[in-house]
């Protein structure tokens, strides 16, 4: 039976160890100066080394030779997730009181320790605070946020990185080679992105496709895009294409593909973001983007979410009214601006009656000399511009651009009184919600952008009044209610 390749590859000294020198190197100087913790932890991302450097610090302390086949009597194991409770961490407490068999130290190896429940960490507090001379813990997890504060300050941390791309893909061409595995850059590169900084899932998904490839062709990017789940390079390139270019039926096409070829949407989202995080240098403006496809994942349909997200990126803008159609101005000849005010005249003028004086052929006016236009008005705009109100299209831009408020606006009726936009709300939820500091500017910016321009908001917590005079009375002797057609 063959040994899986990450066991087979595991390291076996701390020098072997890849990608974690910040920390192999602190261990190495303490080792060589004889100053061993009476405690350790380990925490950090799976597959990038804790486990195995548990193991090696383990027989490094003790001055033994570190094979993975033979175990210790005095090097012992223990996994957290099945070991958890009070009982086995008093069973524990007896045995560390006994002296090792026969090296200096007996180490006890807890892995996944944030696993214990709280009575349990509580019974090895002490214990992990004032150990016997001859015992040494190491505490491995992925998780160390669950981990008592009371435990962490008890022991030496040391935090283990992802795996970066380059040692991931560097380790995996070492490991081909030895292995005699026909595979190119192309493969290697996204075997190493799939393992998302995990040397244990990298080389598992590298032992996995060479079992799986032809003997001629070995292992290639179509065996390594089909295994996995993953979107081709290109088409990926294409879907990105067709949301900077607002193309959104190629984008909807590309996506029914993927669904129909397997391709999960949280994948899909995953490579987007890796493929749009690339191209921020050059093009900041899809940062916005990034961010929302961020959200894909934590969607429960991460379908439709992503759907979402990509189409009303893409979606062009709805025209504004208030672009359309220029905000009125007054136009005012300079010379009128700076002509002096002549006074008001303060005696009676004289009656109609009285005889006119002969009358003077009237001077031609002189006619001014035409000039450009800039140099002879001034623009005045008109200050808190309001436009007219189109609610179909209000609606709709709030649905693509802010989902939250449209759920809410959706709901309401409304009636636009001297300027004044009223939102009969229905529900006094719906009004808070609206009120909220929140939502207030969102709603003023899609008033604005939709052609309505500064609109006044007044909200309230009630249906619309009725139209019917004598429904209106009913309505008030009934202390409200709302018109309803019945045809």
């Amino acid at each position: 039976m063959g040994k899986a390749l990450y066991r087979k590859y595991r390291s076996k000294s701390l020098a072997e160890i890849v990608g974690q020198k910040h920390v192999t190197d602190i261990l190495t100087i303490a080792l060589k100066q004889g100053k061993i913790a009476h405690a350790y932890l380990l925490t950090g991302p799976r597959g990038v080394g804790k486990t195995s450097i548990a193991r090696i610090l383990a027989h490094e302390i003790n001055k033994l030779p570190y094979d993975e086949e033979n175990t210790h009597l005095d090097i012992i194991e223990i996994d957290a997730a099945s070991n958890n409770g009070v009982e086995d961490v008093r069973d524990l407490r007896e045995k560390v009181q006994i002296a090792p068999v026969s090296a200096s130290k007996k180490v006890y190896i807890i892995d996944e320790v944030h696993m214990l429940s709280k009575a349990a960490f509580n019974a090895l507090l002490k214990t992990l605070e004032e150990p016997p001379e001859h015992v040494v813990f190491i505490l491995a997890t992925t998780d160390v946020d669950k981990l008592p504060a009371t435990i962490i300050s008890r022991t030496q941390r040391y935090s283990f990185r992802a795996i970066s791309h380059a040692d991931a893909t560097s380790h995996l061409k070492q490991i081909a080679k030895a292995e005699n595995i026909k595979i190119d850059d192309a493969s290697i590169n996204l075997i190493a992105t799939r393992g998302d900084g995990s040397f244990r899932d990298s080389i598992s998904l590298l032992d996995q496709l060479s079992s799986l490839a032809d003997e001629k062709t070995g292992v290639t990017i179509d065996l390594v895009e089909n295994t996995l789940g993953v979107a081709p390079i290109e088409s990926v390139d294409k879907l990105l294409a067709a949301v900077k270019s607002r193309d959104t039926t190629t984008i909807i096409q590309l996506l029914d593909e993927f669904e129909q070829s397997g391709i999960q949407s949280t994948v899909l989202a995953s490579q987007l973001i890796q493929t749009v995080r690339s191209k921020l240098a050059e093009a900041p403006q899809l940062v916005s983007l990034l961010d929302a496809l961020l959200d894909v994942a934590k969607s429960s349909q991460p379908h439709l979410k992503l759907l979402t997200v990509l189409v009303s990126y893409a979606a062009p803008k709805p025209k504004s009214a208030a672009l359309a159609a220029p905000m009125p101005t007054i136009s005012v000849p300079v010379e009128a601006l700076q002509a002096p005010i002549a006074p008001k005249p303060t005696t009676t003028p004289a009656p109609t009656t009285a005889v006119a004086a002969p009358k003077k052929p009237a001077a031609a006016m002189p006619k001014p000399a035409a000039t450009p236009k800039a140099a002879t008005d001034v623009v005045m705009p008109t200050a808190g511009y309001v436009g007219e109100l189109n609610w179909d299209v209000l609606i709709e831009y709030v649905r693509v651009n802010h989902v939250a408020l449209h759920s809410v606006l959706s709901k309401c009726s409304y009636e636009v009184e001297d300027g004044v936009l009223k939102l009969y709300t229905v529900r006094k939820f719906n009004k808070t919600k609206l009120d909220e500091a929140k939502y207030r500017p969102m709603l003023a910016q899609c008033l604005i952008a939709t052609g309505a321009g500064d609109m006044l908001v007044e909200t309230i917590p009630t249906p619309p009044p009725p139209k019917d005079s004598q429904a209106a009375a009913v309505a008030a002797i009934m202390g409200g209610g709302e018109e309803v057609t019945v045809s």
